[in-house]
């Protein structure tokens, strides 16, 4: 007798461990039951997906979607509605909101805020400060946690720990893999008359190459010092490439699109809406990330979402804020760099999928395998779209990618069996759930 699914997605090209493949793929109980030729089943639904790629559900381990305290900017429903309408299924949320994320209190606030009111699931960076480093070993295990950060440069109070002591005490603590925005602000301090009035294009000038690669020398020593694994958010130099590709067995990095995609040459036409920390760069330091990526340095991409209105971006330079949406155009710039050669689908998926389940310890996310969640990214790779302002879900309603032209498109968004966005429109009400992970599984 023919096996009986809630769903199978019928001939598609699904992408994982063992390459790429026509496949069917039947899910029970929001669960993948099944791969391969199908054949008779029957299923309460079946989705014809000829023509499409189906890949792993995207997990953006490195987004700010604002709530609570910036919410007019952001929050986690607009925030995780452009994340699915992007075909991102998993985001991990930083802790520099207002409370920051740095108590069990805080973070139980969080995860109850999101739970079935953000469109995809979802864990919540602890931010790491000097005075919750004795509480680490719990922090980094409460339900929800995707483990700790720690701002070594570019943030303000309490979350900014820029010496060393200060992170070898939250270090010493930890057990999980530690995230750091990892710029050295001493010399952050030391060059703030570089920054020119209105001219961001100052703005990597004055947080030079040498801020981001010193921190990081900085920070690989104290993670050897303690024994410690250690994640670079958001690479942004070719030093680092090249001094990380020495360090794999303590560090691992993050790059993001718009380090891959964009080039200092463009302050002269975005302004300040191309102001990032770290900075983009100029194409050197481009081309050094992409060699990271080709040479598996790079382990995982984060989009570093970071949304402000564009009333707060149009502020003149440097009194305008840092930062840029970039949650749902991940996966689309990226399938743009596929068909340009630059990386295969598999690529993409390991950074995007297997890398975040690898490194954090995802549990039951990140690949298409039976009895994992069935977190599915669809995409057509022959689509040509031309990204705009009014397609962006965020409360922020730009982008830097405005009227760029790409080929490969997000069409469906599936979070543990449910069809959450398909072809631009949000089909189901949110229902998103804590991520699991292995190193912080309940009565363990």
């Amino acid at each position: 007798m023919a096996q009986t699914f809630d769903t199978i997605y019928r001939s598609g090209m699904v992408v994982n461990q063992d390459g790429v493949g026509l496949r069917d793929i039947g899910i029970i109980n929001g669960r993948i039951a099944a791969i391969g030729n199908l054949g008779t089943a029957s299923a309460g639904e079946i989705i014809d997906a000829t023509g499409l790629h189906i890949l792993p559900g995207v997990v953006d381990s490195q987004v700010h979607f604002r709530e609570p305290g910036l919410e007019h900017k952001e929050d986690l429903e607009s925030g995780s509605r452009s994340a699915v309408l992007g075909g991102v299924t998993a985001v991990f949320e930083m802790p520099n909101t207002k409370p920051l994320t740095t108590s069990a209190e805080t973070l139980e606030d969080k995860v109850r805020r999101g739970k079935h009111r953000m469109h995809c699931d979802f864990a919540f960076w602890v931010g790491g400060t000097r005075d919750n480093a004795h509480d680490v070993p719990e922090l980094e295990r409460l339900p929800g946690a995707a483990g700790i950060k720690v701002f070594m440069g570019s943030s303000t109070g309490d979350l900014l720990v820029e010496d060393d002591e200060g992170v070898r005490s939250i270090l010493r603590n930890t057990r999980r893999r530690a995230a750091f925005h990892s710029e050295d602000e001493f010399r952050l301090r030391e060059r703030e008359s570089f920054r020119v009035p209105n001219d961001p294009s100052s703005h990597p000038v004055w947080r030079d190459e040498i801020a981001a690669l010193q921190c990081t020398e900085r920070l690989v020593r104290i993670a050897r010092e303690t024994g410690t694994r250690i994640h670079v958010l958001h690479i942004s130099t070719a030093e680092e490439i090249d001094f990380l590709a020495q360090h794999k067995d303590v560090a691992s990095c993050e790059a993001t699109p718009h380090h891959l995609t964009l080039d200092a040459s463009q302050y002269a036409t975005l302004g300040t809406l191309l102001q990032m920390n770290p900075p983009v760069r100029d194409a050197r330091h481009r081309d050094g990330v992409w060699r990271g990526i080709g040479q598996g340095i790079v382990d995982v991409l984060g989009s570093d979402h970071a949304p402000h209105t564009l009333e707060e971006k149009s502020k003149p330079y440097p009194a305008s804020p840092s930062g840029m949406t970039g949650v749902q155009t991940l996966v689309p710039i990226m399938l743009d760099h596929v068909n340009a050669g630059r990386l295969s689908i598999e690529r993409f998926v390991d950074l995007s999928s297997h890398g975040p389940n690898r490194l954090f310890g995802m549990a039951r996310k990140g690949r298409i395998s039976v009895g994992y969640d069935a977190d599915l990214t669809i995409v057509d790779m022959k689509r040509r779209e031309t990204i705009t302002n009014a397609q962006v879900g965020s409360k922020a309603g730009w982008t830097p990618y405005d009227g760029k032209i790409v080929t490969g498109w997000p069409v469906g968004t599936i979070v543990r069996g449910i069809k959450v966005m398909w072809d631009g429109e949000i089909v189901t009400p949110s229902q998103g759930e804590p991520v699991l992970f292995g190193e912080a599984l309940q009565g363990r």
